[in-house]
């Protein structure tokens, strides 16, 4: 069955929905937008009318608001709001857990405890059962495994059995993924580390809150078309969340700056 046909069912698997998914974010950047979108669009209401089917509310309105712009852009827990599944773990991507980015960056250093920069398979096990508690949703453990290896599948883009910052981040709407911004802007690690130690002025070995409020303005200022300085309070906040104790160490600014080595 392919991606389309999937679309003709009242309800569809998590592992449809998976495969839903990766066919439309055709280029793997974590969010379907221009023609990735709309070709959903198009497809998802001939889908439908094939199977004698309405579009739902959510499907609607999801229509009118995304139809007729060439701008929009979705990322999968937008997608997981309009698609009707069987399996109701796919519901945790509205969890108020992570209603921001500084939410889902608080979330993400307790989970990362041994800040490693990733969250393997067993922090993310904990991960979900924690969200999924917080939905007043109780599970065997078996199925919180099958939701475990699941949503590895759905989120690690590299495939190497772990999360990093920027996959995990796709469970947070696109509107709220600030670090899909800082995209466009990551630096080698040789750039990274001049960068760094330029703006940990006093040398001590981590940047303050006004030490990364100087970095991020020459950001925004070197990269206009990624960043908006009028959002540089927000940035910062969202960053600062991965702090210890105010003191923003070297690795977890490189979470959001670095781009890793070939």
């Amino acid at each position: 069955m392919t991606a389309e046909t999937h679309l003709q069912g009242v309800e569809i698997s998590a592992a449809q929905f998976f495969e839903i998914w990766h066919h439309y974010d055709s280029d793997g950047n974590g969010y379907m937008d221009g023609k990735e979108l709309q070709n959903f669009i198009q497809e998802l209401q001939q889908a439908r009318k094939k199977a004698g089917l309405d579009l739902t509310p959510e499907m609607k309105a999801f229509v009118d608001q995304y139809g007729k712009t060439t701008d929009g852009k979705i990322g999968i827990v937008e997608l997981a709001q309009i698609l009707p599944t069987e399996e109701n773990f796919l519901l945790f991507f509205r969890c108020q857990q992570l209603k921001s980015s500084e939410d889902f960056m608080q979330t993400w250093r307790k989970y990362d405890s041994d800040h490693s920069g990733f969250i393997d398979s067993e922090e993310l096990k904990s991960f979900l059962k924690d969200l999924l508690q917080k939905a007043n949703k109780q599970i065997e453990d078996s199925k919180l495994t099958e939701y475990t290896e699941i949503m590895l599948r759905m989120f690690d883009a590299n495939n190497d059995g772990k999360l990093e910052l920027t996959e995990l981040a796709r469970l947070l709407p696109v509107q709220e993924n600030f670090l899909i911004k800082f995209q466009g802007v990551k630096m080698c690690a040789k750039e990274f580390n001049k960068a760094f130690e330029m703006y940990d002025q006093d040398g001590n070995g981590y940047i303050d809150e006004n030490e990364l409020d100087a970095l991020l303005k020459d950001l925004c200022e070197k990269n206009k078309k990624e960043l908006d300085i009028n959002n540089l309070a927000t940035y910062k906040k969202s960053i600062m969340a991965l702090s210890d104790g105010g003191k923003l160490y070297r690795a977890e600014l490189a979470l959001i700056l670095s781009a890793e080595e070939n």
